[in-house]
């Protein structure tokens, strides 16, 4: 077993943590952690930390509230984008199909990059502002998947 560190989630400060997770739960089709759901009835969010998992329990993305957060204003650099988030799709068709879903959820187009015959990508910014990619990419060649190799060493 390796003691390397591993990618346990990406977080995400926004100034309303609910909002955006929930944003992107829907924009993925992931759901909450267990006992990070949004409460019942009238009763008062006070959420500043939430996660978002995959069905089988595996984390993928975290928000942290920061009412202090200031939106990027990529591709100003007056507001300078820190990191953004890539989603790829299988086809072009789904990157226009994707796009105008992440736009009804909240999203803003900042660049159609769609006919770009090498990198087909649209640059959105989510509902706190942050930029992110939906890009054309097809799975990877079986070259790129792990192949267990056996131990030639004798």
């Amino acid at each position: 077993m390796t003691e390397m560190p591993r990618v346990l989630h990406t977080a995400i400060d926004a100034p309303d943590c609910r909002a955006l997770a929930e944003f992107y739960r829907a924009l993925l089709g992931l759901r909450y952690r267990p006992g990070d759901e949004p409460p019942a009835g009238s009763a008062e969010d006070d959420a500043d930390w939430l996660v978002l998992i995959e069905d089988g329990g595996r984390r993928v993305l975290a928000f942290q509230q920061k009412t202090d957060t200031a939106a990027p204003t990529w591709p100003s650099e007056d507001v300078p984008m820190q990191m953004h988030l890539d989603f790829a799709v299988p086809n072009v068709e789904a990157l226009q199909r994707q796009g105008h879903r992440a736009e009804e959820l909240g999203a803003r187009l900042l660049s159609d990059q769609s006919h770009d015959r090498e990198e087909p990508l649209l640059v959105l910014a989510d509902p706190a502002g942050h930029p992110f990619c939906l890009l054309v990419q097809a799975a990877p060649p079986a070259a790129e998947s792990s192949i267990d190799v056996p131990d030639q060493r004798g």
